[in-house]
């Protein structure tokens, strides 16, 4: 463990570098033998099921309840949505064929000409479509609505440069689709769900978020509004963690998905989409972990507190493990997930290197003097820091312990934030601060064509248009054409 630790590459040396070898040896995912696929490991999928949880419960208290559709997509319900199609077209893996059979040398296996779908079937990038289909079935009148559900599933998307969890060909998500009988329901329900993907964030992630507006540019193929949540990484750098999007009456027309409504006239029904995927396990690396490894907020921790025992005999080993699984069982009541490591194939200084790595947040340590003293060592992974306590009543302290690494890991992310964040009101302010790493604040004209312009120059975007804030008119940094106030630019994941 210590010979992987110091192959961890430092943030400051190489930050891509640093990020790649510590999803790797912390155990947390590897490339698979699909090109552009990963492989999730129990480690990495125990994060991503803390994230599950906590989202569904989430939405189940706004109301939403979880159903599935199916992966397979007819083509034809792809160009159904004009927008939505452009969007997503070069993106999409098709399903041809559904048989295979031995090839003529018996060598292998070969496509079977004769089992030629009489229409492709899409891989699922995004399930709009699927699903709309299906709610033409469901809603003939506004008693059928609202409909408020939330699938979670897999998606493909043909990516050609992928990094593990942050963007990937096939990765896991949520994906919610509502329906709706006006225009201001479905608004709500977007900010809604916009709400509560920054509150996940915030809370659970102990990651600080912007939220706003997408520009038009940016917007979801087929939306009318897109709402996100911009988050910073240590490298200065943004990531999208959650977006959430009003449709308007799109797919509703595209799928002729119609209802009477309360007056006895014929509408087509509003619809809201919104979704967060596994590159928020990128995003909780990326925000917190430093050179020594993974720093994880102890909400979405697998294991919160270890126990590591320290002996020179059996007998030492009996009287430290009667100690430390009544720990455990009290830290069990208190709603804390604990492990006691008493496995005599590691030495403790090999388990304190892995479980740093591995960024559990408190780590205790019992040896003989303590059993002597009746203390316990305790470590915090997200400070470092040691100190040696009584060991009457430590699971209450533990439990203020972890509340307080949460706060700590929000504050340290939120002041790092705060310290690279600039307004710049010329264009060779903005250059010479977007190469420092830094999100900036400047005033836009509202077009494309300098939003694409400085894209192309700058390699920096809009990130949002945010909804707090200072909203002060002023002119564009690049055209001094009036601007209606700030937006958010930064080079992003």
């Amino acid at each position: 463990m210590a010979k992987e630790l110091k192959e961890l590459t430092s943030r400051a040396e190489n930050y891509s570098q640093w990020y790649q070898d510590l999803v790797i040896k912390a155990g947390l995912a590897e490339n698979s033998a699909v090109r552009g696929c990963m492989v999730i490991k129990p480690y990495g999928y125990a994060i991503w099921e803390k994230m599950q949880r906590a989202l569904d419960d989430m939405f189940k208290e706004t109301g939403h309840v979880n159903a599935y559709f199916p992966l397979l997509i007819p083509k034809s319900f792809m160009s159904r949505e004009a927008d939505h199609i452009e969007g997503f077209a070069k993106e999409c893996a098709v399903v041809t064929h559904y048989r295979l059979k031995n090839s003529a040398d018996g060598k292998g296996v070969v496509v079977d000409p004769a089992a030629k779908l009489e229409e492709e079937l899409i891989i699922r990038p995004t399930s709009e479509t699927i699903i709309w289909n299906t709610y033409r079935n469901w809603i003939q009148s506004y008693r059928d609505l609202p409909i408020l559900i939330n699938q979670w599933a897999n998606v493909m998307r043909w990516e050609m440069r992928t990094r593990l969890f942050l963007r990937t060909a096939e990765f896991l998500w949520q994906e919610g689709h509502t329906a709706h009988a006006t225009r201001s329901e479905a608004e709500e329900e977007t900010l809604r769900m916009h709400n509560v993907y920054a509150r996940f964030a915030e809370e659970f992630m102990a990651m600080p978020v912007i939220k706003g507006r997408k520009t038009e540019s940016e917007r979801f193929a087929g939306a009318l509004e897109t709402y996100t949540i911009e988050a910073m990484m240590q490298d200065g750098k943004a990531l999208q963690a959650g977006t959430s999007h009003f449709l308007g009456q799109n797919f509703g027309k595209a799928f002729d998905v119609t209802f009477i409504d309360q007056d006895g006239k014929t509408d087509y029904a509003w619809a809201t989409s919104w979704g967060a995927s596994t590159r928020l396990v990128g995003a909780l690396i990326m925000a917190h972990s430093d050179d020594n490894g993974l720093v994880l907020p102890p909400r979405l921790a697998p294991i919160q507190v270890v126990i590591v025992p320290i002996y020179r005999n059996a007998e030492q080993l009996a009287q430290i493990s009667a100690k430390a699984n009544a720990i455990v069982a009290k830290l069990k009541t208190l709603g804390i997930t604990a492990k006691y490591d008493d496995a005599d194939n590691r030495k403790p200084g090999w388990k304190f290197a892995e479980y740093e790595l591995k960024g559990i947040p408190v780590r205790l340590a019992i040896g003989a003097r303590d059993l002597e003293n009746n203390t316990i060592e305790v470590m915090r992974r997200d400070k470092l820091e040691k100190e040696t306590l009584p060991c009457d009543n430590i699971e209450t302290y533990i439990q203020s312990l972890l509340d307080d690494i949460q706060h700590n890991i929000y504050r340290k992310a939120h002041d790092h934030r705060a310290s690279h964040i600039v307004n710049a009101d010329t264009y060779e302010e903005f250059k010479e601060k977007i190469e420092e790493g830094l999100f900036i604040m400047a005033h836009w004209d509202g077009t494309p064509e300098t939003e694409e312009r400085i894209k192309n120059e700058t390699k920096a975007t809009i990130r949002c248009i945010p909804l707090e804030g200072d909203k002060t008119p002023g002119r564009c940094m690049l055209t001094g054409q009036p601007s209606a106030c700030r937006v958010l630019f930064a080079r992003s994941y």
